[in-house]
């Protein structure tokens, strides 16, 4: 007789019958509409169908992305040829962007293993951890001083920062299991998280999809513009930081701690510093390749020495990479260990290749065309069409459970209906880059780092969902209404 472990299905049955029959009905039964290609029809069917299976978690998003590439060689709908379909189906594997990520991710496992993570905020929270709000800024100083150099936000989010919080809560006995959480635990892991989505819209290198954001807006624009990571740095830094000033505030309105004053946290903090001892020589390691990643990633040499010594963004994370292994501050056990970065160079290679292939098909020009008719018979400026656009785009993520999806998905379509409406492409891209790092507040499974924190059970279904509509709002207003002074005074539009 089968065991029950035995007879459980693989998959979820409900998300997978749903891709399939959505993935169906759009092959077989929707007619190809006037103007799209069968192929670029085809492709979207397949397309839809794993975003479908993805939301709905049928598979690890890994497996489902290994499936979506098969059947794209498998149905031929990019190629004439059997061997040309499994070339275009692996063809974003060559991809810079994709190893850049992989690559960066596989290099923040050094301040996990090297315990840099950890110093940099209990450092922060013996300066000002007096008071439960201090504590607060403190986990979002430390989360904003390691984005620049963490691509993956739930790493960063989720297993640097939230571990500490964890420790913080539990030592002053604020714990859900104890039914305590009110105390100072739900606040500060609202906090929590909620730094995480802003930091991540702050640099190219804090987040997975902002990379694919700047090579999106470098196709639509032919060349013309290029988002450098000084470029992008320097327009969201203000906007950013007025939200991470506003945001602890804001949520200690709305859900305030009972234990407002913490002088125990800065002696806590201490304590742990003193464990952590002298700074190691891996930590120093750490710090060196850090500094040298950054000042290649913002492009110093070439700015003082001349062109010739630019180095490309992925060069520089294999350098960095390279120097952690050549050091030993990490093994290549750890680098095979990894398995968000491998799982990640799969499943975004996957979304990434699919997602160009509709662009090349044609099928994005067209349903840009159509948004575009459908606004334009509006009436509406291009303001207005922009405004429209942003907030569709932005909360759409309802039905998202992966921004690289959602920004894979959407990003091309929605760029292009607004600069065909007449918006200044800079401006616009870098309302559509803000409002695809906003729109992770929303909900509980909006980013990995959601259900890390979510999971912890410090929040009910209802206080997330509140304060996740709430701060996606107020994020808006701020990184907007500041961004269109800011980027005024820097001459982007």
């Amino acid at each position: 007789m089968m065991t029950d472990s035995a007879e459980k299905l693989p998959f979820k049955l409900i998300p997978t019958l749903l891709a399939i029959g959505i993935g169906f009905i759009i092959w077989f039964i929707i007619p190809t509409p006037e103007g799209v290609s069968e192929d670029a029809w085809h492709l979207m069917a397949l397309f839809i169908a794993t975003i479908v299976a993805i939301i709905g978690k049928a598979l690890p998003i890994g497996a489902l992305a290994i499936i979506a590439i098969t059947l794209v060689a498998l149905t031929g709908v990019t190629a004439e040829t059997p061997k040309q379909a499994m070339q275009d189906a692996l063809s974003s594997f060559s991809s810079p962007l994709i190893w850049l990520i992989g690559i960066a991710i596989m290099i923040s496992r050094g301040l996990i293993k090297t315990g840099l993570g950890s110093r940099i905020a209990y450092y922060f929270i013996s300066i000002v951890g007096k008071k439960t709000i201090g504590i607060a800024y403190s986990l979002a100083a430390a989360e904003l001083l390691i984005a620049p150099i963490t691509p993956s936000n739930t790493a960063r989010g989720g297993g640097i920062i939230h571990p500490i919080m964890l420790s913080i809560a539990k030592s002053f006995h604020s714990t859900p299991e104890e039914g305590t959480q009110n105390k100072i635990g739900r606040y500060l892991a609202m906090v929590n998280y909620h730094a995480n989505p802003i930091t991540s819209g702050m640099f190219i290198t804090a987040t997975a999809p902002n990379p694919l954001v700047v090579d999106l807006v470098n196709k639509a624009t032919g060349s013309q513009i290029h988002l450098s990571w000084t470029t992008w740095a320097l327009a969201m830094f203000i906007p950013g930081l007025l939200c991470i000033l506003v945001m602890p505030l804001v949520i200690y309105l709305i859900y305030p701690p009972e234990v407002k004053q913490t002088p125990d946290a800065r002696q806590y903090a201490s304590d742990n510093l003193a464990k952590l001892g002298v700074v190691t020589s891996h930590e120093k390691i750490m710090l060196a390749v850090f500094g040298l990643m950054l000042l290649l990633w913002a492009n110093i040499p070439a700015l003082i020495f001349g062109d010739q010594f630019a180095i490309d963004a992925t060069a520089t994370a294999f350098i960095g990479l390279s120097a952690l292994l050549i050091t030993g501050v990490l093994n290549w056990e750890d680098v095979l260990k990894e398995k968000s970065a491998w799982d990640t160079i799969v499943w975004f290679g996957a979304l990434v290749m699919m997602a160009d292939f509709l662009n090349k098909l044609g099928l994005i020009t067209w349903f840009s065309t159509n948004i575009e008719t459908a606004i334009g018979m509006t009436g509406f400026s291009w303001i207005g069409a922009v405004a429209i656009l942003t907030l569709v785009y932005l909360y759409m993520h309802y039905f998202f459970a992966s921004t690289t999806a959602h920004v894979t998905a959407m990003f091309a379509a929605f760029y292009a209906v607004g600069l065909s409406l007449g918006a200044p492409p800079m401006l616009y891209a870098l309302i559509l880059a803000a409002a695809g790092n906003i729109m992770m507040t929303l909900t509980h499974y909006a980013t990995g780092t959601a259900p890390v924190i979510f999971n912890s059970g410090y929040t009910t279904l209802r206080e997330w969902w509140t304060i996740g509509f709430i701060m996606s709002f107020v994020n808006l207003v701020i990184w907007i209404g500041s961004g269109l002074i800011w980027w005024k005074l820097l001459g982007f539009y």
